[in-house]
């Protein structure tokens, strides 16, 4: 059988082979084998992974756990065998096959990605995120006047479907998850209708930061999905809109969330680790907008 196959062959965990043949790595045939339990005959190929370097590099490194900076647009893991170049292709290229991202972070939102280095600090690091141990604080430029600070405790709700659309959207809802973030309003802009946030998610929900934004009717500007018309929404998940209609429908080349800092403490360390990023620039960039003489983060009371 294709499990007990992977395991003998490879000398990998059954946890490890089930998640490589979750994956498509293994085909039959040249017909990529789903069924963990099916029986192998014929002509069998397993597909290893190569990490692809592109140079990207941490901007953050110790013996046990690194942090990159990571751009919008790119994904942490691998959605399928088929994925191009994610930021794990750089994880594994230059700490090895032991380095993991702990924890998630979205395709579409920019900043800081903790990894561990090797399994016994991906273990205390994802029991930290687990705990709640580890401070995240988050920037965002959202739509319309945010006056005064904001405690979001809404449950959030994802539905497994086979409707991608479905299963992509995450929404309040009394039968979801218990969820709650801390939105700080930093700096209005009156010109252009928009405040510039913090957010301090205090659970780890899926789009999380997001989705409460929008309920409490301040989206972010540039989201695809927490915002737009349901059709393009779908269109943006197949990835059919496109780089201008995103620009014209959304004000933003790219979503305007960045994972700005990360607070923890590790083998009786201290950590406080922030962004290189100036990201109140980056977002009049994403906007096309001169951005105001002096407008820069630090000079803003995070």
């Amino acid at each position: 059988m294709a499990l007990p196959f992977l395991m003998d062959e490879l000398g990998i965990t059954r946890s490890e082979g089930q998640r490589l043949i979750a994956r498509g790595r293994l085909t039959q045939n040249g017909v990529v084998m789903c069924d963990q339990f099916g029986y192998i005959e014929g002509d069998c190929e397993f597909i290893c992974f190569e990490p692809l370097s592109l140079g990207f590099k941490p901007m953050f490194v110790t013996n046990d756990f690194a942090v990159y900076d990571k751009p919008s647009g790119l994904s942490v893991h691998p959605h399928s065998r088929l994925s191009p170049y994610t930021l794990n292709d750089e994880i594994k290229h230059q700490f090895g096959d032991d380095a993991n991202a702990t924890h998630r972070i979205d395709q579409e939102t920019s900043g800081l990605v903790l990894v561990s280095r090797n399994k016994k600090s991906e273990t205390v690091l994802k029991k930290l995120f687990s705990e709640r141990l580890i401070t995240k604080r988050y920037l965002a430029m959202v739509k319309g006047h945010l006056e005064h600070p904001l405690d979001i405790q809404e449950p959030l709700l994802r539905i497994d479907h086979p409707n991608l659309l479905i299963s992509m959207v995450v929404k309040v809802h009394p039968e979801g998850k218990k969820a709650r973030t801390l939105i700080k309003p930093l700096h209005y802009f009156p010109e252009h209708d928009m405040t510039f946030v913090e957010a301090s998610p205090l659970s780890g929900r899926t789009h999380q930061i997001r989705v409460h934004l929008f309920h409490v009717e301040h989206p972010i500007i540039g989201d695809p999905v927490y915002g737009p018309e349901e059709d393009d929404v779908h269109r943006f998940i197949k990835k059919e809109l496109s780089k201008e209609e995103r620009f014209e429908k959304g004000g933003s080349t790219r979503l305007l969330l960045h994972a700005h800092s990360l607070e923890f403490d590790y083998e009786e360390e201290h950590y406080h680790i922030v962004t290189e990023k100036d990201f109140l620039n980056e977002c009049f960039e994403a906007m096309g907008i001169t951005p105001p003489l002096e407008c820069s983060v630090d000079a803003l009371p995070l």
